[in-house]
C-alpha cells in the first residue's frame, strides 16, 4: 500500500520505518526542516519502563494541592478559556481511581517492555549510535512520604514483569557514585537495571536516514492543513509548502502529530483527549574532570530526570498545562538548575545551560492512542505523553502489524474500528 505518515518525530519516524520494512511505500510529511525537531528534540533521554506510573493516580489530589500557587511546581495548571483543557482535566481526575490507575499501569508497562525490546533489536540490526547507555535507571527519593508512595507503584510494576527493585541510600550511592555528596539527603531509591538512556533526537535522525535509504520519502518544510474524507474513508490530505498548496493521496494515513493530532482530527469529527503538557529541559556541557552521573536518574519528588549523553547532562521534566504556548518560563528553567546543583554540588560545566521546552501529547490516563479510527484507512499513533521515546519502537511495530491485519504482540488496549 501507499501510506502517508503525518509527523516525523520519534513516533512518526519509527512508524515509517516499520511500515516500510513490511513492504509498504511510505511518505512522511512534517512542517519542520528535519526529523525529530519538536517534542523529540531535547527530551529527558530515558527509555524508562520504570516511569510507568501515570500522573493520574490516587496520590495525585494531595500532590496537586501541595503544588498550588507554585510557579516552579512539578505540575503547573494554568486555567484557560479552553473547553478542551477543562474536559481533559475532568477525565484526568476520573483516571485517579485505584482500579483505573492499575489498569493504565498494566497497559503502559506492557507496551514499554515490548518497545524496549524492539529498540534493542533495531539498534543491533542497524548499528545505530545515539549516545546510548545501558546502565539502568535509578529513582531517588529525598522525601520519606514520596518514597513510601513510590513503593506501592514499584510493587505493582514488579507484578507486571518489570525488574524495579527497592534499594537503600547506600546502594543508591554504590550504583551512582556521583550521589555521594548528598548521601545524607537520600531516604532510598528504586533501581531498574534493564532500563536505558540515549539521545532521542540523534536516534530519530539516524533512523530517518536509514529509512530514506530504504525508500521512505520524507517531505520536510510542509504544513499539514486538513484531511479530506468521503464515504467513511480518508481521500487525501491538504498540504502547504510556502505558497504552494497541494492534495496528497494514499491508501492509508497515519496521524503521528503528537499534541497537534487532535487539532487535525477535529475537522473529521473525531474528539481526541490529547492535551499539550509542556515539558522543560536544560542541557549542560560537562567539564572533562567533573564528577557527573552516568546512570540515568529520576528524581520523583521534583518529577525530573537526569541523563548522560556523551559529554552532556540532560535535565528534563515537569509539566505545564498552558495550551500550545511554547514560551520558556524563566522560573521553571532556573528550578531545573537549582535542583541539579542540590543533587550534584560538585558538578563542573562549560558555558551556559541550553534551555528548551516541548509539548508532550498527554492523555488523561497516560495511555496512548494506537490503532484504527472509524475511518477504515485512518490510523493513530499519538498521545504518548512523557513516554514517546520509550514507547516509540513498540507502538510503531504494533501499528505496522495491525495495518497488515496481524494481531500485535503486547497486551494493550489498541483502538479497534
Amino acid at each position: 500500500m501507499r501510506i502517508l505518515v503525518l509527523g516525523a518525530g520519534v513516533v512518526g519516524t519509527t512508524s515509517a520505518w516499520y511500515l516500510a520494512r513490511a513492504g509498504h511505500r511510505v511518505t512522511v510529511v512534517d512542517r519542520q526542516p528535519t526529523a525529530g525537531n519538536e517534542t523529540s528534540f531535547a527530551n529527558g533521554g530515558q527509555i524508562s519502563v520504570s516511569h510507568a506510573e501515570p500522573w493520574a493516580n490516587p496520590h495525585a489530589f494531595l500532590r496537586l494541592f501541595n503544588w498550588l500557587g507554585r510557579e516552579d511546581a512539578p505540575l503547573l495548571w494554568r486555567w484557560r478559556a479552553d473547553p478542551a483543557q477543562l474536559a481533559w482535566g475532568l477525565r484526568f481526575l476520573g483516571e485517579c481511581l485505584p482500579a483505573r490507575t492499575r489498569r493504565n499501569m498494566a497497559a503502559i508497562v506492557a507496551m514499554a517492555l515490548y518497545s524496549r525490546g524492539r529498540l534493542q533489536a533495531l539498534r543491533e540490526e542497524l548499528a545505530l549510535q545515539y549516545d546510548q547507555l545501558e546502565r539502568g535507571i535509578l529513582h531517588i527519593y529525598t522525601d520519606a512520604r514520596e518514597y513510601a508512595q513510590a513503593a506501592e507503584a514499584a510493587a505493582v510494576m514488579r507484578q507486571f514483569g518489570l525488574d524495579r527493585v527497592a534499594v537503600d541510600a547506600d546502594r543508591c550511592v554504590s550504583i551512582e557514585p556521583a550521589l555521594a555528596d548528598i548521601r545524607s539527603l537520600l531516604v532510598g531509591g528504586d533501581h531498574t537495571p534493564s532500563d536505558e538512556s540515549g539521545d532521542a533526537n540523534k536516534f530519530t535522525l539516524a533512523l530517518a536516514e536509514q529509512a530514506a535509504r530504504a525508500g521512505v520519502d520524507f517531505r520536510f518544510g510542509t504544513a499539514i492543513e486538513s484531511l479530506c474524507s468521503a464515504n467513511g474513508r480518508i481521500c487525501g490530505v491538504q498540504l502547504r509548502a510556502g505558497d504552494a498548496v497541494e492534495q496528497l493521496t494514499a491508501d492509508a494515513y497515519v496521524v503521528a502529530l503528537g499534541s497537534y493530532s487532535p487539532l487535525l482530527l477535529r475537522g473529521l469529527g473525531i474528539s481526541l483527549p490529547v492535551y499539550p503538557a509542556k515539558g522543560y529541559s536544560a542541557t549542560l556541557t560537562l567539564a572533562e574532570d567533573c564528577v557527573a552521573p552516568s546512570v540515568s536518574i529520576t528524581d520523583d519528588e521534583c518529577r525530573l530526570v537526569f541523563s548522560r549523553l556523551g559529554n552532556r547532562l540532560r535535565i528534563a521534566g515537569t509539566a505545564e498545562f498552558n495550551g500550545y504556548n511554547l514560551d520558556l518560563n524563566a522560573v521553571r528553567c532556573q528550578a531545573l538548575i537549582e535542583r541539579t546543583r542540590l543533587l550534584f554540588p560538585g558538578l563542573k560545566t562549560i558555558g551556559e545551560p541550553a534551555f528548551w521546552c516541548g509539548l508532550r501529547p498527554a492523555t488523561p490516563s497516560n495511555v496512548p492512542f494506537i490503532g484504527r479510527t472509524r475511518y477504515d484507512n485512518l490510523w493513530l499513533n499519538t498521545g504518548h505523553g512523557t513516554l514517546g521515546w520509550t514507547m516509540a519502537c513498540g507502538s510503531a511495530a504494533a501499528l505496522a502489524d495491525m495495518v497488515d491485519g496481524r494481531s500485535p504482540e503486547p497486551d494493550f488496549p489498541f483502538l479497534r474500528c
